[in-house]
């Protein structure tokens, strides 16, 4: 995405990694901080979803701030904002004042709730928005042996909302670029994480997933795809669905031939309790040399810092160390273009000079104003 230039607006959660992606492709992006601290505490050299971006600061409550930020819309690609519905407009630098400058704009808003509906205007966050769409009750152990489990902020803010603000993104660029026309593009986490879930609304349609957790073939239920305990306490997840794998799976965990079979529905907690009691006699070195190398499709589950070092992982680098950070690297990878690096996380305020510079923007002083008390219910939490 080199020559790509998007404006990022300052934000938390989903906002700055969909921005990190597209900073990891190659495009040149901009991030508008806000004088002042930060809305999140820590170093921001740590503060990954930074990285490969550059930032100015434009405080966009004092006078001149909008029409800065609207000097830099007007000199982009795309623009990723995250506030509330109706708070960039109230700013100043919402979709029709930055369109009005830059027609060919694509203008990426991220919010959990979406940009209209009865909750639009409300404050929540990732396990909210799955909750309400269903998805995160789906996740977890059995009905009935406790609540459903929370997925870190991955799922929904992550899954359900950058990755499909991004998505949105290049297609309304692919547009823009072919039509001269620019566009709103709404990505609502609510609406990306029930489309997340497409596949199992058509089992449930064809009978073949109950709305319920602990009981269907994805979620635990089946014994073949599940998570059990070693000797040691480690754990191992099995993905053996298929028959082939399955008997491959069998064999190495010498289950017996007179195991129940792997789809018989009303054997399975005498199956899922066989495969327990058998892994339960070795510890995770000893299950891990068992199955490696195999079609057993079972990997044992590993922390971050035994992931960071795991010889797979480590041959397609897949986890890298910039600065005596370790972190991933970009992804997905391509022949002809490869992605990096290039930058560590840009720190508030930084690379003013080298902005203005580089996007032909007006004179550096007008740029940073003393900090403004900034409002939090107008920031969408993630």
């Amino acid at each position: 995405m080199a020559g790509v230039r998007v404006v990022e607006l300052a934000g938390i959660g989903p906002g700055p990694f969909a921005a990190m992606l597209l900073a990891d492709l190659g495009a040149d992006v901009v991030r508008v901080d806000r004088p002042g601290p930060s809305p999140l505490a820590g170093d921001p050299a740590h503060d990954l979803t930074n990285r490969n971006k550059r930032s100015v600061l434009i405080d966009l409550k004092s006078p001149e701030g909008p029409g800065l930020l609207l000097d830099l819309a007007e000199r982009a690609d795309l623009l990723i904002e995250g506030y509330r519905p109706g708070v960039a407009e109230r700013l100043g630098v919402g979709p029709d004042a930055c369109l009005a400058r830059n027609p060919a704009l694509v203008y990426g808003r991220m919010t959990g709730w979406g940009q209209t509906g009865p909750l639009a205007a409300t404050a929540g966050h990732d396990i909210d928005y799955t909750a309400l769409t269903g998805v995160l009750g789906m996740i977890g152990p059995a009905d009935g042996d406790g609540p459903p489990s929370i997925p870190l902020n991955l799922l929904g803010d992550y899954a359900g909302g950058s990755l499909y603000l991004v998505i949105g993104l290049l297609a309304a660029l692919q547009h823009a670029r072919t039509t001269g026309a620019g566009q709103v593009v709404d990505a609502a986490i609510v609406d990306g994480t029930a489309h997340l879930a497409t596949l199992f609304w058509g089992l449930r349609a064809e009978g073949r997933w109950r709305d319920r957790r602990g009981g269907n073939l994805l979620d635990g239920g089946a014994p073949c795809y599940a998570i059990y305990q070693a000797a040691d306490g480690g754990y191992f997840a099995v993905g053996a669905l298929e028959p082939q794998f399955y008997a491959e799976f069998a064999r190495l965990l010498e289950l017996g031939e007179d195991a129940p079979g792997q789809y018989d529905t009303t054997r399975w907690p005498e199956l899922r309790a066989r495969i327990a009691t058998r892994f339960a006699t070795r510890d995770t070195a000893e299950w891990t040399a068992v199955f490696a190398g195999t079609d057993a499709c079972v990997t044992p589950v590993l922390t971050l810092d035994q992931a960071a070092v795991h010889p797979h992982l480590v041959a397609r680098a897949t986890y890298v160390e910039r600065d005596g950070i370790t972190q991933p690297a970009p992804a997905p990878r391509f022949s002809a273009t490869p992605t990096a690096l290039r930058r560590p996380p840009a720190r508030p305020g930084a690379d003013t000079a080298e902005v203005a510079r580089d996007w032909g923007l007006p004179a550096l002083d007008r740029w940073s104003r003393p900090a403004r008390t900034t409002n939090s219910s107008e920031r969408q939490p993630s």
